[in-house]
């Protein structure tokens, strides 16, 4: 039995020691390695290995922000998810941006690609795997439309308005983008902090049976006076969620030089590495999405699909212009006529997905639909 009960441990340990000599070797003789002139063979055997590394440690900061999410329960569990998920985003486009290429819209393509596989192609899965073994499945519709409504704004703000900005076509001025920033900041945190206080009962599963939310709260207190918080556990999550996290940081750098040397070498577009990105970055969150649908949990799905693109962009966005305006670096971020229009099909599927109080089948193919279009422009372009 203790075997058992120890065995998870051993396998987390297995995979920091694992994780950690990776770091330690790149550190040593990445930059040996890993260069403009590199062999293709050097290149394709480097980027296999860190993306193996960088996506188990993604694995890792998922697992513990879900062990302490199920711990603190919602909305605080899942923003803890989304935040670091979000974090490793973050570092992996900033490693790009001050990588020795140019690599201007890195900020946008990332975030656009991770617009169309949280909110098409996680967003249909979770909706059509949950309908096929629960039936409708019942969520909180206000949470979902303030999460659409900050998209609306904070993403419109980022890929929208630039095009229309005749000085700077793409990108922001030095004191526009300083406005911009601010704003999604000060947007972001309020829509947190409301979240968190006055609104969290929006983001919670709706009362069922006729329960009323009061009733839902008292009971949830109840629950959590028969089983308080372990402090200690969460404290060892915690620094597990920074020993998965800090390896991600200091690799980050490495794989920006072979996407770098990719884009230069075979003429791919740049929208590629930020497809990468997005996908490490978010397989682990989105399998976790999934789950939770499969498991009835309608709103958790729903708080870690929309939830995640909120704070990709709240988060985002801001670091991306600072670095640009820290560095002297080209940020674009208007996207293109075709991107907009993939951009307003989603987002007005997206509020007729969540405007009524149940999910359905019909509604996560279409959303599955306009993924396999995105991935044919991506591909055809």
């Amino acid at each position: 039995m203790s075997r058992l009960t120890h065995s998870p441990q051993l396998v987390t340990a297995f995979k920091l020691i694992a994780i950690w000599c990776v770091v330690a070797v790149f550190l040593l003789f990445g930059a040996n390695w890993l260069s403009a002139e590199m062999p293709l063979g050097t290149a394709l055997f480097g980027f296999a290995i860190l993306f193996t590394t960088i996506l188990a440690a993604s694995f890792g900061v998922v697992h513990e922000a879900d062990e302490l999410a199920q711990q603190l329960g919602e909305p605080y569990g899942t923003l803890i998810l989304t935040l670091s998920i979000v974090l490793i985003e973050v570092i992996l486009i900033v490693s790009v941006l001050l990588g020795p290429g140019e690599a201007p819209t890195i900020g946008r393509d990332s975030i656009y690609a991770v617009m169309m596989i949280i909110m098409n192609l996680v967003t249909g899965l979770c909706l059509l795997a949950g309908a096929l073994r629960h039936g409708e499945q019942e969520y909180n519709a206000q949470g979902a439309l303030s999460y659409l409504s900050m998209i609306i704004v904070l993403a419109g703000m980022a890929f929208l308005l630039p095009n229309t900005l005749l000085q700077n076509i793409g990108g922001f001025s030095a004191i526009q983008a300083v406005v911009i920033a601010s704003l999604t900041i000060l947007i972001y945190a309020s829509f947190l902090y409301f979240q968190m206080g006055q609104y969290k009962t929006h983001f919670q599963q709706p009362p069922m049976g006729g329960m009323s939310i009061a009733r839902v709260e008292r009971a949830e207190g109840e629950q959590v006076d028969k089983a308080p918080l372990d402090m200690r556990k969460n404290i060892g999550h915690a620094i597990k969620l920074v020993a998965f996290m800090v390896p991600i940081v200091l690799l980050s750098k490495y794989l920006a030089i072979i996407i770098d040397y990719g884009v230069a070498t075979t003429g791919a577009p740049i929208a590629l590495g930020g497809l990468l990105i997005a996908i490490i970055v978010f397989t682990p969150e989105s399998i976790t999405a999934v789950k939770a649908a499969l498991n009835n949990e309608t709103q958790r799905a729903v708080n870690l699909c929309l939830g995640a693109f909120v704070s990709t962009v709240g988060l985002t966005v801001p670091a991306v212009l600072a670095i640009g305006l820290l560095t002297g670096k080209t940020v674009i971020f208007g996207i293109s006529a075709t991107e907009t229009v993939l951009f307003a099909l989603t987002i007005g599927l997206s509020a007729f997905t969540y405007l009524g109080q149940k999910t359905t089948a019909i509604q996560g193919l279409l959303h599955l639909v306009l993924f396999a279009v995105f991935t044919l422009t991506l591909l055809t372009a």
